[in-house]
Formats: C-alpha cells, sequence, structure tokens
C-alpha cells in the first residue's frame, strides 16, 4: 500500500505487508473478516518458539515516510503536532504516520473496504473525513467518486500534497466551531479514541452539519485488551500497560473506548437507521483463519512499533513515570507481545445513521 504523495521506503517491508500492496481495496472488492462474538479460533500449530512464531521479518520492518514541513516539537525523541499542542498525546512522525497506514489496511480489510453505510454515491456530492491523519481514506474515496468533494481535517499536517483534484486538507479542531460554508451529504470519523473531549457533542454536531438524508459513519475502537480463552492473564504485562494507558488517557478525559458507545451516542442525535456491528481484532497471528492470521500480524507490528509512541508522553506526563522506567516496562510487554501462547484482542466498531429528511 502506498501513501500517495510520499517518498517511497527505502528498505523492503516484509513481503504481504501493507506497504507491499499497491493500494487499499475497493469498498465491495473483499469479504470482511470475521465480525461476530463468536470466539476466535486458535491456530494449534504455531511454533511455540516466540520469536519464530513472528518470524525474522518482524525486527526489519521500517518506516520512511517523509516529515512534514512544519516545525513540530520534539519530545522523548518523537515529534508532536503545534497546533492546539497537549490535546493530543499521540506522535505525528514518520513512525507513527506509518502505524496509521497499517491500521488504515488492518480497518479496511477487517470490515471488507472503505465504509459501510449505504451511501448514494450519485447525490454524493460533499464528504467529510474528520481525524484523516494520513489522509488514505479520503483519497480513496476521492478517487472512488471523483464527482464528490472530499475534505479531510485533521490538528496536523502530515496529508501529502499530491491529490486527486477534488480532495483537499484542512489543518483544524474538530471540537471547535464548526466554520464550513456548506453542509454535507456523508461525514466520516475514524480512529478518533482516545481524542475526543465530548464525544455527544462531536456526534451532534455531525448530525446538524449533514442535508437531510445525509449519512454519518464512525469506524473506532475498544482499545481495552482482552482475550476470550483467560490466555491475557491479570499480571501479564501487555495488560497492565494497556490498562494503565488507558486510565492516563482517561485522566485527561479523552475516552479511549468510545467504539461500544458509539450507537448510543447516533440514536440520541436523532440519526435514523442506525445499524452497529462489532468486529474483534488479534493481535498478532494466532487465528486459525487466513484472514484474520494476516490481520493479527498487521496488527501486532502496529503495536509493536508504536510503543514508545504511545506510552512515553502520556506515561510521563499524566502519570509521572521516568523514563527508563517505561522502557523497561515495555520490553516486557514485547516478550508477551511475542508469546504466541497469549491470544489479545481488541474491539472495532462500525456505526452509521442517516439525518432524517425534511
Amino acid at each position: 500500500m502506498s501513501d500517495k504523495g510520499r517518498s517511497p521506503a527505502t528498505t523492503p517491508p516484509p513481503e504481504g505487508s501493507p506497504a507491499t500492496r499497491k493500494s487499499s481495496p475497493a469498498n465491495d472488492q473483499v469479504p470482511p473478516a470475521s465480525t461476530t462474538d463468536d470466539l476466535i479460533e486458535v491456530d494449534r500449530n504455531l511454533d511455540d518458539d516466540n520469536d519464530s512464531a513472528l518470524g525474522d521479518s518482524v525486527s526489519t520492518y521500517t518506516s520512511s515516510l517523509a516529515s512534514s514541513v512544519i516545525d513540530y516539537p520534539i519530545e522523548h525523541g518523537r515529534q508532536y503536532h503545534a497546533y492546539r499542542a497537549g490535546t493530543y498525546s499521540r506522535p505525528n512522525d514518520d513512525a507513527e504516520m506509518e502505524r496509521l497506514l497499517l491500521l488504515h489496511e488492518i480497518m479496511t480489510r477487517t470490515i471488507g473496504g472503505l465504509y459501510l453505510a449505504p451511501i448514494d454515491k450519485e447525490k454524493t456530492h460533499r464528504i467529510l473525513d474528520i481525524g484523516t491523519g494520513t489522509g488514505i481514506w479520503a483519497i480513496s474515496i476521492g478517487d472512488e467518486l471523483p464527482h464528490a468533494e472530499v475534505i479531510g481535517n485533521d490538528l496536523s499536517a502530515n496529508m501529502p500534497t499530491f491529490v486527486p483534484p477534488n480532495v483537499k486538507f484542512e489543518v483544524d479542531d474538530v471540537e471547535s466551531p464548526w466554520l464550513h460554508d456548506a453542509k454535507f451529504d456523508w461525514i466520516f470519523c475514524r480512529y478518533m479514541a482516545a481524542g475526543i473531549f465530548d464525544w455527544p457533542k462531536l456526534v451532534s454536531n455531525i448530525y446538524d452539519n449533514l442535508n437531510p438524508l445525509g449519512w454519518a459513519e464512525f469506524q473506532d475502537f475498544d482499545l481495552q485488551y482482552y482475550s476470550d480463552d483467560g490466555s491475557l492473564a491479570p499480571d501479564d504485562p501487555l495488560l497492565f500497560w494497556i490498562s494503565t494507558l488507558l486510565d492516563a488517557a482517561r485522566s485527561l478525559k479523552r475516552d479511549p473506548n468510545p467504539g461500544s458507545q458509539l450507537e448510543g451516542w447516533v440514536r440520541g442525535a436523532g440519526f435514523v437507521n442506525v445499524e452497529h456491528k462489532r468486529y474483534k481484532i488479534p493481535i498478532g497471528p494466532w487465528a486459525r483463519d487466513p484472514a484474520l492470521k494476516e490481520i493479527g500480524l498487521w496488527n501486532y507490528w502496529q503495536v509493536n512499533g508504536g510503543l514508545e509512541g504511545l506510552t512515553l508522553r502520556l506515561f510521563t506526563g499524566v502519570l509521572g513515570w521516568k523514563e527508563d522506567e517505561i522502557l523497561v516496562l515495555l520490553a516486557k510487554v514485547r516478550q508477551s507481545l511475542r508469546n504466541p501462547a497469549v491470544h489479545a484482542m481488541f474491539d472495532f466498531h462500525v456505526v452509521y445513521g442517516q439525518r432524517p429528511g425534511v
């Protein structure tokens, strides 16, 4: 997969990883991964050796995306956004952009496409992508709907400059007053977990900025890790790490688990024709199902590669940990991540609804 407008990788990623694919799937080309409340079946044929279970390729997976020309602040060796600094705990540097590209691939492969809302393409002329990140979703939709105007906004200007003519990007805080000169036919909001202060207000703003019969779609996580079979034990460093991380986000009043609450917020805002789907996403290649095994490996890459970026700012600034203490914990977390006997996962939710007609 390539993020249009960015530099090619200098070190080839492992074959089969998202970076080796040409682009994200069209919305009707890939069947979704298993998405029910059923247990994910474990592949019992995995080698018990942790390193060989994931392969040497994991340690060589690198990112080489070009950095933004904006003079962003640096903390703990990581780059963070400058606009309204402090409102968002994750970095915005090259490594984080590569992690977001992995997540884009994970999410699209999990649900079988870019979106689930039953939009009428011929009547969809203005689209807003909230928290666009790398801009890959907005670009993909711009390609799929060339007649529509697509706007992507984000706190950081990490979007590429070479984009389809119908796509443009804005640096903005979606929780500030909305100043768009016209309403939208479709508003899309993905992976804003731990980034929003007032979710009901955001959903209400989305409703107010839709045309009658317009659609809103939310795709987001509950980031609490768990296992169906008890293999993620209460004293596991991986569980301790994620639980502590989520508590730190909550102390900043940024909900890290919005996914399961989205349906209630959407219905409460007045949307109709609301649908809600929940997906289990494994961490690591332990699932027997081939699609989930691949998704799980990509998920391992994004979690493992994102540990320092996800942790350092919250643990030091909010919890008062010292950096060397954090690095010791993360070494233990990596050991757990590489253990094929630990069948950790988290949930991904997709909720869409329609604004009633006049």
